[in-house]
């Protein structure tokens, strides 16, 4: 019976010792993914792609624009003696041009946040996975972004692994 007590006693400080070795060996890591983004060519690529689509819109609201000027110097040119009809028509116009601007100028906006998600969403899925890969690798079980600017790291120990140099020689990021 004192046999089976000490070893009950040497098993379970055996197994306590291994759970304590196993939480001192949990590895974290950190990186700032927007100073990743901002290394990776893909990066400036979407984003002249990006700059390409918005000189487009900007061009057609400029051409808008235009026209808008265009229909007030024609109201300003009829001068005292048009006819309230003629008066009332180019108001009509101008009024049709200005909602006109202001539908363009919501769709345009809506079309740029969604074509630059587009272009940039595989950038982030390139970095997160090359991310993942670098931490598998690591053998960490938590990644924090250290860039971002409502962070809730109070405390980076020097323990803690930063990812960007590994994942930035991962992708061939000098």
């Amino acid at each position: 019976m004192r046999n089976l007590m000490k070893l009950i006693a040497v098993l379970l400080f055996t197994v306590t010792a291994a759970t304590a070795a196993q939480a001192q060996t949990l590895k974290f890591g950190h990186i700032d993914l927007q100073a990743l983004i901002q290394v990776m060519p893909e990066r400036a690529t979407a984003e002249e792609e990006f700059g390409k689509f918005q000189g487009e819109l900007e061009e057609i609201l400029g051409d808008m624009q235009n026209q808008y000027q265009t229909k007030m110097g024609e109201f300003e040119a009829l001068g005292a003696d048009a006819s309230e009809i003629k008066r009332n028509a180019k108001v009509a116009e101008i009024q049709d041009i200005q909602q006109r601007i202001q539908n363009y100028q919501v769709t345009a906006n809506q079309q740029l946040q969604q074509k630059q998600s587009e272009l940039l969403q595989p950038v982030f899925d390139k970095a997160e996975k090359a991310i993942e890969e670098v931490a598998k690798e690591k053998g960490l079980i938590y990644v924090f972004d250290s860039g971002m600017a409502n962070r809730t790291i109070l405390y980076k120990s020097t323990q803690s692994l930063d990812l960007l140099p590994l994942v930035k020689a991962k992708l061939g990021i000098q």
